[in-house]
């Protein structure tokens, strides 16, 4: 199989970052890559500019992780709370879903991706729960979510 080297002007899965130099068959490069915009020829001329686009790609990755680092410590200082609607028996009805954190964050101003909160299974019981949100590839941090009753009287009787 034919292969050639191109340089990535984005990131692709399973293949490199932006700026990177890789091989790839000359087929997926020719048909693909190159005609979508997502690669350059790696010609004499291109890879004498793969300095530069390799400083500028660091300088976004270094704002990228700053902004990320503030929106962390933005999302560690909150504690939102949750209220779900209990029984007689104190037994909750409902739950406390990834997509509810999502709103709640949104409500407070912070833009996240939905998949980017980690949480395994819904809140399904009245707790205080430590939830790890995903802000970076490198910064993961933690939401305190603090799910209540409905109800204010077993609210008290439970504390």
């Amino acid at each position: 199989m034919a292969q050639t080297k191109v340089i990535l002007r984005t990131k692709i899965d399973g293949l490199g970052a932006e700026a990177d130099v890789v091989k790839v068959k000359a087929g997926f490069a020719r048909n693909f890559l190159i005609p979508t915009g997502r690669a350059y020829e790696a010609s004499k001329g291109n890879l004498r500019h793969l300095d530069t686009l390799q400083k500028e790609r660091a300088e976004r990755e270094t704002a990228d992780l700053a902004t990320a680092e503030k929106l962390a410590a933005k999302i560690k200082k909150l504690k939102p709370e949750f209220i779900l609607e209990t029984g007689a028996g104190g037994k909750a009805f409902g739950s406390v879903t990834n997509m509810d954190i999502h709103k709640k964050l949104e409500e407070l101003g912070i833009e996240i991706n939905r998949t980017a909160i980690k949480l395994d299974q819904p809140i399904k019981q009245l707790c205080t729960k430590d939830i790890a949100i995903k802000v970076h590839a490198d910064i993961t941090t933690i939401l305190k979510v603090k799910v209540v009753s409905d109800k204010k009287e077993e609210a008290a009787a439970g504390a």
